[in-house]
């Protein structure tokens, strides 16, 4: 059950908590699932091949996407009746699933800029919405994700160029001097659920020995007719496939920018800007 602060909160701010919905031995099993998974050199739908030698923490852990496509623990947790149960009334119906994604962040790792997740899916009408897992306690240091609250209620904005030295993605979104992005503080296996047009990014992880890992999930509204290719096939939730409309443009959420050059005394700064 979705708690009446939790669907307030999604409603004014544009993302809410779920505290504890995971508990801690399915967040232990998840994290060595995908560590052991990352150990091999290179899986399906990897944009970024493991590189162990690298200067790039970013390289050495890359992200995983579409995990759902060829790997049954990420499927069934995209599935999972506590997820559906917490999107259908944070949205007002039953989503389609359509994207999974694991995010290692190490010690030294990149952040990824300020964007909003819909400029990439496309879903129309209505919008994407995230359910973003922590596999690990998140904070400001290890670079805990930021956001923007109320910003869902901004249209999908035109991106420039970003900080490639603190962020692994080269665009952004402008913002106006009156906003600024808050952290989102977890524990391991609190669930963040977001909607699409909500700005949000995250700062590099500055710590020495802790990482930031986070299991991702994109759903896409119910009523939605449409997404971008990438995101097809779009799922039910009793994991049956349906057909849906292309649209126009869109792709993976942030395309990989390569930067050897990153220096932790930056990262450190653009931390402390946040908090």
């Amino acid at each position: 059950m979705v708690s009446d602060s939790v669907k307030r909160t999604f409603e004014t701010d544009g993302y809410a908590v779920v505290s504890g919905l995971f508990a801690d031995d399915e967040v232990d099993r998840l994290r060595d699932h995908y560590m052991r998974a990352r150990r091999r050199d290179r899986l399906p739908e990897d944009m970024v091949g493991v590189q162990p030698s690298s200067k790039d923490p970013l390289k050495r852990y890359p992200r995983m996407a579409q995990m759902h496509r060829w790997d049954d623990t990420s499927l069934q947790w995209l599935l999972d009746a506590r997820l559906r149960a917490q999107l259908q009334t944070l949205v007002g119906n039953d989503p389609y699933a359509v994207q999974t994604m694991l995010y290692f962040k190490p010690p030294g790792a990149r952040g990824q800029a300020l964007h909003q997740d819909n400029f990439y899916l496309k879903a129309e009408p209505g919008t994407c919405i995230a359910a973003w897992m922590a596999l690990d306690a998140t904070d400001e240091d290890n670079g805990c994700l930021l956001v923007v609250p109320g910003s869902h209620r901004w249209p999908i904005l035109c991106t420039t160029k970003a900080d490639t030295a603190v962020s692994f993605t080269d665009v952004t979104v402008p913002m106006p001097d009156t906003k600024e992005a808050v952290p989102v503080r977890m524990a391991a296996g609190d669930v963040l659920f977001f909607n699409g047009s909500l700005v949000h990014g995250s700062a590099p992880n500055v710590t020495t020995d802790r990482f930031r890992r986070a299991l991702i999930g994109h759903y896409i509204e119910g009523d939605a007719h449409q997404v971008a290719e990438y995101y097809h096939p779009a799922l039910r939730m009793d994991g049956t496939p349906l057909e849906l409309t292309v649209s126009e443009g869109g792709g993976p959420c942030g395309e990989w920018i390569d930067d050897e050059t990153i220096e932790l005394t930056g990262a450190q700064t653009l931390t402390r800007k946040h908090e």
